[in-house]
């Protein structure tokens, strides 16, 4: 057992005292310790957004990995499609259930893992060890198109980018019925392993919707959006009605006996080397499956 005394300063957010003690262990990781039961508070377990004061004794059951040792390790057998491939900047299209990277070292099976495995010089691109040159991600039940950078330069551009709002990302979504409204903003928060709106302490966030096709049980919406808050989207139509076929985690039903649930990043447009790229990501077989079964097709 790991014990820790928050200092003066530190006073807040339990999960923002243990990053700034674990500065190398990343959000996602210490995320992962909260949702196992391995972080203790006074002698209770802890929450993400617990708070803690000066002299408060706070518990770990171990200690995150950091460093080096949290860098992916190649793997050439995930089944990731090229997109677009340039010196600078590669962009892939990401199967449902693979996720973008990996939570703790020496795991494959991810997309950082596939990447470093083709262009090695991308592991130790990234403020995550385990980012292997990705410049955003994707839940792992999202398939579609993901960036990632081949060089330093190219990914603190990107990151810029999408911190200033010049990214466009849109997705395809089959869900359980139309949005009730055209757009959502919706500040988020995040609870443990999902979003909540929260008007106090919520992020800001905006989506916007367009129906593309609909019947009476299930609806094609086309989505902008123009941040990228955790599970942004989902958590968005859900709030207008709409959860996303097969996403139990905000409500969504499931589709016939089809596992997981329907979201696509389908489009992304990015500035990169004094040009405006935009890439399409087509459908895989098992979203134009599902439109099938939904009656959308």
């Amino acid at each position: 057992m790991i014990k820790l005394t928050v200092a003066d300063g530190d006073e807040g957010r339990i999960d923002k005292a243990l990053a700034k003690h674990f500065p190398d262990a990343g959000r996602r990781q210490l995320a992962e310790l909260f949702d196992a039961g391995a972080i203790r508070l006074r002698g209770k377990l802890a929450k993400k957004g617990d708070r803690v004061v000066a002299g408060d004794i706070i518990e770990l059951e171990r200690e995150p990995v950091s460093g080096d040792a949290l860098r992916p390790v190649p793997d050439a057998d995930v089944p990731i499609e090229i997109l677009l491939e340039r010196p600078d900047v590669v962009v892939l299209a990401k199967p449902a259930g693979i996720p973008s990277q990996p939570l703790r070292a020496g795991e494959r099976g991810t997309v950082a893992n596939a990447i470093i495995s083709r262009w090695p010089e991308c592991a130790t691109i990234g403020d995550d060890p385990r980012d292997g040159g990705l410049v955003h991600r994707l839940d792992i039940g999202t398939s579609g198109a993901i960036v990632a950078a081949r060089n330093e330069a190219t990914y603190r551009a990107l990151r810029a980018a999408f911190g200033q709002g010049l990214v466009e990302k849109e997705y395809v979504a089959i869900t359980d019925a139309r949005p009730v409204s055209r757009d959502s903003d919706a500040p988020l928060e995040q609870r443990g392993d999902h979003v909540r709106v929260d008007h106090t302490d919520g992020l800001p966030a905006y989506t916007a919707f367009t129906v593309e096709r609909a019947n009476d049980h299930y609806a094609l919406v086309r989505c902008a959006a123009q941040t990228g808050r955790m599970h942004q989207v989902r958590a968005h139509l859900a709030h207008v009605g709409a959860p996303i076929a097969g996403d139990a985690l905000y409500g969504g039903k499931p589709l016939d006996d089809l596992q997981g649930f329907f979201l696509h990043a389908a489009k992304i447009g990015f500035p990169v080397g004094g040009e405006k790229l935009v890439v399409e990501a087509p459908l895989p077989q098992r979203f134009r499956e599902a439109l099938t079964i939904a009656g959308l097709a």
